[in-house]
């Protein structure tokens, strides 16, 4: 929402540095909306009117150490100008406090905005009175919430206001959120408090948990009884771990909540807070000493490196279905003969599929759809035996909006693709926030926490995951001579116990398709489809039949072109199905483009009559298929073991019918149909063997029966062929 005195702040700075991109200053959008331009340009202002002539975004040291030296404490008998004045008063709009009409006069508005301004921090103790100090002053310009936002927690923000207060005087540490809600600057200052109280002094204290914090903090165990500062900072830590204790002294309730914490993590259940406890609470990968039972690497697991491993006290051993590299870390996947020695020495593994996945542009529907294929895939030439979960990784540090973006939508793949194609379950490794937010939504039943990586900002301030089954800490070395390995050292929570006994696996199928080669064939395989149809009867644009009521029509809604390029786009679904289920996946593609290129203006009209209510169905999608043929078609399928899934009734008529409407759910339903048609016709299931006469039949059955449909065969089998004839010079690539 457009607030007016934000949008005066804008034209304060359009107005007054109008040179401003000299200054960096770049002209601000006029939209009353606060937001990191606006307080970029404030920043740069207020170097500006300080007399600093490089400026930046940053309010940093030398901005801080400017104001400190020049303004130790500002108010209307020290702020320097009135455009200065103007530039607090913005600041204090934009954060939503009352600025006093940005006149230029720090006057009693101003004072009252500011009184508040620091209560809602927590320092107003500490800095009394209507003036703002420079740490105050560099709070105001960012994007820090200092009351409770989106349903945060007021006992958080209690604690957050507490460390303001109590550590705002040292050097480094500066004002953090007060907006209820655990963060990467939260986690920050509670080290910093940490170090503090250890006694370290300014300029030795520096929020990492290094060496000298965690000696310190063996010889500070709380439990019940322990008061102060100790006792507050602990319970402080349960908290932001979202572990309902109250916050203040060891109590008996804090013993309870320390227990069940402690239980969770796989710690020693004490009920006091040692040094592991302590560790697991203020950092992600905990005590890395502690000795795990699981493990996962990149190197060949020999019988001389399992007997290690082994007498390491190692159970569970995580390993890559495959290695997108051939030269780098050759062993990184499974081996052969791996998984019989695995099982000969009495360990587990667990199944990692990973390919690229280290940025967001790599995540997506379409690839996590292809990943789990390719997982799947692998899982069964590997032998794993259903239930098997596999662990689908996300080796980044994840923003929380790309998680929302392309994160959650790359998992929706796998999951339907899984859980459709297999009797796999779906894990997720990642950062705490990936693990948690894509189980929350559905798409893993566990995951494998990346902990080892402490800096990622999905880890600082995010409780371990509560579905967490392997905790990695440390990588570390086992073993000497032949059994010497390298691994990361994983707790274990017994959620997940891997595979310890194997199938033989299925060898590979090299003959299977391919994504097609659009650099090479795509103009061809245009032109030779255009070709084909237009010898048919069936132009670039329009033409004219009979539908299958017996309409005549013009089929003038989509050209030739626009439904291959429909095709093409959706090559890596089609890929998809056609190495599931393995088939060709031009018996998929055929009729699709052609009901594409063949929709007519009746088809919208019978849409439209289902979504009113007037009609309960009809043909539809992109392979014009009804409802109930796609109930039928699928229940078959699912009854045969080919997918998974919950069986379907008429009652789900119009749920079908509306999941049609995605090629993502329509394409699928075509190539289960051509399987249940092969039922229906009483010939071979549809192979990578099949015949031109079967594939022919498919087709035709693909439109019912009778002469039309026979007509419809023979029409279909000369497309197929010539889709065929390009997936086929792609496979050969």
């Amino acid at each position: 929402m457009a607030d007016e005195m934000v949008l005066r702040a804008q034209r304060f700075i359009n107005l007054t540095y109008n040179n401003g991109a000299a200054l960096g200053i770049s002209k601000l959008a006029e939209d009353g909306r606060t937001g990191w331009p606006v307080m970029y340009a404030l920043t740069r202002a207020l170097q500006y009117e300080m007399g600093i002539t490089s400026l930046s975004d940053s309010f940093g040291p030398t901005t801080l150490s400017t104001l400190q030296s020049k303004y130790p404490k500002l108010d209307d008998s020290t702020v320097p100008s009135a455009n200065f004045c103007r530039v607090l008063q913005s600041a204090l709009y934009c954060k939503g406090y009352d600025g006093g009409e940005i006149d230029g006069i720090y006057n009693g508005r101003v004072k009252d905005a500011v009184a508040k301004l620091k209560a809602n921090m927590g320092v107003d103790t500490v800095y009394a009175g209507s003036s703002l100090e420079p740490k105050v002053v560099k709070g105001l310009l960012n994007m820090d919430a200092y009351v409770t936002v989106g349903n945060g927690s007021e006992e958080i923000r209690s604690i957050q206001q507490w460390l303001n207060r109590r550590y705002v005087g040292r050097r480094d540490f500066y004002l953090i959120p007060c907006d209820g809600h655990h963060s990467r600057d939260v986690a920050k200052s509670m080290l910093f408090a940490i170090q503090y109280e250890l006694g370290m002094a300014d300029g030795t204290a520096n929020g990492v948990f290094g060496p000298g914090t965690q000696s310190g903090l063996k010889n500070h165990t709380v439990a019940v009884g322990t008061t102060g500062t100790w006792a507050s900072l602990f319970t402080a830590a349960m908290i932001l771990n979202k572990r309902n204790v109250p916050f203040g002294n060891f109590t008996g309730d804090v013993k309870t909540g320390v227990e069940s914490f402690q239980s969770f993590a796989k710690l020693p259940v004490t009920g006091v807070g040692d040094f592991q406890t302590w560790a697991s609470l203020l950092v992600s990968y905990g005590d890395q000493t502690r000795k795990g039972t699981a493990c996962d690497g990149v190197t060949r697991i020999t019988p001389a490196r399992a007997q290690a491993l082994k007498d390491a006290g190692y159970k569970y051993i995580g390993r890559y279905l495959s290695n997108p590299s051939s030269t780098s870390l050759p062993e990184k996947q499974i081996q052969p003969g791996e998984l019989a020695t695995i099982k000969q020495y009495g360990l587990r593994c667990f199944p990692i599929y990973q390919t690229w996945s280290r940025s967001a542009d790599y995540f997506s529907y379409p690839q996590g759809c292809v990943d789990a294929t390719n997982a799947i895939e692998w899982a069964q030439i590997h032998g794993f035996k259903p239930g098997t979960i596999i662990y689908f990784a996300v080796d980044y540090d994840a923003q929380d909006g790309e998680i929302t973006e392309y994160v959650l939508k790359h998992f929706r793949g796998i999951y339907r693709t899984v859980g459709e194609n297999s009797a796999y379950g779906v894990g997720v490794y990642g950062p705490r926030n990936v693990c948690q937010r894509v189980s929350d939504a559905g798409y893993a039943s566990a995951g494998f926490v990346s902990d080892m990586s402490s800096g990622f900002s999905g880890n600082l301030g995010y409780p371990l995951p509560t579905n967490w089954a392997f905790d990695q800490i440390a990588t570390i070395k086992v073993g000497s001579g032949d059994g010497a390995i390298e691994i990361d050292n994983n707790i274990a929570s017994g959620r997940d116990t891997g595979q310890g006994d194997f199938d033989p696996g299925v060898p590979v199928d090299s003959d299977l398709d391919v994504d097609f080669d659009k650099a090479t064939y795509r103009a061809a395989a245009l032109k030779d489809v255009q070709a084909y149809l237009t010898s048919i009867g069936v132009p670039e644009t329009g033409g004219e039949g009979w539908t299958a009521d017996d309409d005549w029509v013009t089929y003038d809604v989509i050209s030739t072109t626009e439904a291959f390029n429909n095709v093409m786009n959706a090559d890596w679904l089609f890929t998809n199905l056609a190495r599931a289920l393995k088939l060709r996946k031009a018996l998929i593609q055929a009729p699709v483009l052609w009901e594409l290129r063949k929709l007519n203006p009746l088809d919208a009209l019978a849409d439209e009559a289902v979504k009113a209510g007037l009609k309960d169905d009809c043909s539809t999608g992109w392979g014009q298929i009804f409802a109930w043929v796609t109930i039928a078609a699928r229940n078959y399928c699912m009854d045969q073991g080919i997918i998974h899934g919950t069986p379907l009734t008429g009652s789900d008529t119009r749920a079908v019918w509306d999941n049609l409407q995605e090629p993502e759910y329509n394409i699928p339903s075509v190539a289960y149909l051509t399987i249940y048609n092969a039922h229906q016709l009483g010939i071979a299931r549809p192979s990578l063997a099949t015949g031109q006469a079967d594939t022919q039949k498919l087709l035709a059955r693909y439109n019912g029966t009778g002469d039309k449909a026979e007509k419809y065969g023979r029409e279909l089998i000369g497309l197929y062929n010539v889709l065929e004839n390009y997936n086929k010079l792609s496979r050969a690539q």
